[in-house]
């Protein structure tokens, strides 16, 4: 086992001959054989494979793929392209990074007719995200053909712009299945001239609900037509959908190229869910990746990650299916442009995420399925780079850590959680890494004189005083931060003995016990989550929520501020439409409390009482939510009924669940 930061950092460098992409693919999907290298001076390598020459291009896309400087189709290029070319229709069997959008984007251009200003194809995609991507990949390629005008449409984003660029006779449409339909329904998009339709990550789009949308849009174009399905797996519901929607399909199955594997060190660490957020604030502050994309299961714990991120100072955003696609866009914008280094998403949010300075992947939560894992670390190790991902196992999550390992066919690496010590050392020598710059750049002598003067006053020793210095300026204040890697040391400690309890305890378990599934796994760390935030200190009750505005950020700023509480003193937060809980770790005398209850967030007083939970009938606030029904989890709020949908008495809607953070 190795420590996680042990290694010499990733660092990105140039691109290797082949280049490798990660989904959603883009006109550098294609491989090529001639590097980028600026230092290249040698002559490219003659292909030794089929070019895109030999797969039967019409002239003009062939030389817009020279003019992107691509020479060597993938695999599912080499097969999809000539299949597709001669009027067949395929199901291409394909992970992420294979080039798929190459594949029938470019055989799907052949099949256009520049002259005829009506839809002629149609792709849909899971995603907003991905159709965004694949529309401008299919763009970039049919920037060869005049005339031919490709057009994204995804929910999120004004009707009238994508409806005008329809009318104006967009030729491909690339979209949402959800948006494609509100187009249909309202006589903006029509399918009768439709020539090819291509389904993109087929599986993913079933998973998502999308199946009877799916059949609806096929239903409307014409039964002469051309269709490509790709998809990663080929569960029996995609071959219902193919066996239903396509004509007599070649069927064609590659593998991922193993720059995909290689280029990826592929870790992970056993950690007890009551220690994971601080484990990976860790990770993160020990790493030297430009930036961290972090997958969680689901929307709140995005939320609850997020916020811990930030209160411990990493500059952190969270996306998660309630983002609306507006602030998605900045989000994502501002990550590529370096002003936010660690983004905390959920697998469905992250779809068409392409971020070429992601250099660390974190599972904090382990995928429900393998797939999901190759999809998810596929957003580093991007376009010749390299990167590190790393997975959160928790004890009881072995299996699901080796159902992954066979479907990869990699053993992953298992490493150790940095300790606060490292996390120092890390900064210190981050630190003194700047001082060369620092001194040549010069403007010292205000400090010169008065280093100079503590010593001859104090008769300090000057290693003690740069040590001091160093030590302050990473936030190691002495002895709490001595204590905290004990409790650290201990906390290892101990999860190693437990991990040795459990294999021994295993290899003496009768064969006939029966075994823990996915949902026992779910249902524990459910159990685990409940019990750290109800073990977390003492629970007060604020009195803003949702209905108010009310944000994680704001209580925990009107906390700190006001209460001259700190970040370690703050617990989970839940908010919830007209209050919120909060655990506080440490005692707060009277005073503290009366400076809390009079600030404001939101333009609220918070009025902080402590929590004394509630009697089975409590009086419903606002004359329709009960405060024990919050309590269970939201599951009846203002007006809602048990599937979190406006019931017969009306009021607004809110999430099914509290949204829960963590400040710690």
């Amino acid at each position: 086992m190795t420590a996680f930061g042990s290694d010499p950092p990733f660092t990105n460098g140039s691109r290797s001959l082949t280049t490798d992409v990660r989904a959603p693919e883009r006109a550098s999907d294609i491989s090529t054989t001639a590097t980028d290298s600026p230092t290249a001076t040698t002559a490219p390598a003659e292909p030794t494979g089929p070019t895109f020459a030999d797969l039967g291009l019409p002239a003009e896309l062939q030389r817009a793929v020279a003019d992107l400087g691509f020479v060597t189709p993938s695999a599912i290029q080499a097969q999809a392209i000539p299949t597709l070319l001669s009027g067949r229709d395929i199901t291409g069997i394909a992970q992420t990074g294979t080039g798929k959008t190459a594949a029938f984007g470019l055989p799907m251009l052949a099949a256009i007719d520049p002259h005829l200003d009506a839809t002629q194809a149609l792709v849909l995609a899971p995603t907003r995200e991905l159709a965004m991507q694949v529309a401008e990949a299919i763009s970039t390629f049919a920037s060869a053909l005049p005339g031919v005008r490709v057009e994204a449409v995804y929910g999120g984003s004004p009707f009238g712009p994508q409806a005008r660029a329809l009318r104006d006779g967009a030729q491909i449409v690339v979209g949402t299945p959800g948006r494609v339909i509100d187009h249909l329904e309202r006589g903006t998009l029509t399918l009768d001239a439709i020539r090819f339709l291509a389904l993109d990550e087929a599986d993913e789009m079933l998973r998502m609900g999308f199946a009877e949308d799916v059949d609806t849009i096929f239903s409307q174009a014409p039964r002469e037509r051309q269709v490509a399905l790709f998809s990663a797996t080929m569960p029996p519901q995609i071959r219902r959908v193919a066996a239903q929607h396509l004509n007599d399909p070649v069927e064609i199955a590659v593998t991922r190229q193993a720059t995909t594997v290689t280029s990826v060190r592929q870790t992970y660490a056993v950690v007890p869910f009551r220690h994971k957020a601080g484990s990976l604030a860790r990770v993160i502050e020990t790493s030297d990746a430009d930036a961290t994309i972090v997958f969680v299961r689901t929307r709140s714990a995005a939320d609850e990650v997020g916020a811990a991120l930030v209160e411990r100072g990493i500059s952190a955003a969270t996306i998660s299916g309630d983002v609306a696609q507006k602030d998605r866009e900045k989000i994502v914008e501002r990550l590529r442009a370096g002003q936010v280094d660690v983004l905390v998403a959920t697998d469905v949010a992250a779809r068409g995420l392409d971020v070429d300075r992601i250099g660390l992947v974190v599972n904090f939560d382990l995928p429900k399925e393998p797939e999901s894992y190759v999809h998810r670390i596929g957003r580093t190790g991007r376009a010749g780079r390299t990167g590190t991902a790393l997975s959160f196992v928790n004890p009881h999550e072995r299996g699901r850590l080796k159902a992954i390992e066979r479907t990869i066919r990699v053993q992953l690496e298992e490493v150790e959680i940095p300790s606060p010590a490292d996390v120092s050392a890390h900064k210190t020598r981050t630190l003194l890494a700047r001082l060369p710059e620092r001194i040549a750049a010069g403007r010292l002598g205000m400090y010169r004189e008065l280093v100079a003067a503590h010593l001859a006053e104090t008769g300090t020793d000057p290693l003690d005083l740069a040590a001091a210095l160093a030590a302050l300026a990473v936030g190691d204040d002495g002895p709490q931060a001595r204590e905290e890697q004990e409790r650290f040391e201990a906390e290892r400690a101990e999860a190693r003995a437990a991990r040795g309890a459990r294999s021994s305890d295993r290899d003496r378990e009768d064969h006939r016990a029966p075994r823990r599934g996915p949902r026992d796994d779910e249902r524990r760390e459910r159990t685990e989550r409940r019990t750290s935030r109800e073990s977390s200190g003492t629970r007060y009750r604020v009195a803003v929520g949702h209905t108010h505005g009310a944000e994680p950020r704001g209580i925990v700023g009107a906390l700190t501020n006001e209460g001259g509480l700190t970040g370690k003193d703050l617990g989970k937060i839940d908010i919830f439409g007209t209050f919120s809980l909060v655990d506080i770790l440490t005692p707060m005398n009277a005073d503290t409390m009366d400076r809390i209850s009079r600030a404001r967030v939101a333009g609220r007083p918070l009025r902080i009482s402590e929590d004394r939970g509630a009697p089975a009938r409590a009086p419903r606030e606002g004359g329709r939510e009960s405060y024990r029904d919050a309590r269970d989890g939201g599951r009846r709020e203002h007006g809602h009924g048990p599937s979190g949908r406006p019931d017969s008495r009306g009021g607004e809607r809110y999430d099914r669940k509290p949204r829960h953070t963590s400040a710690r």
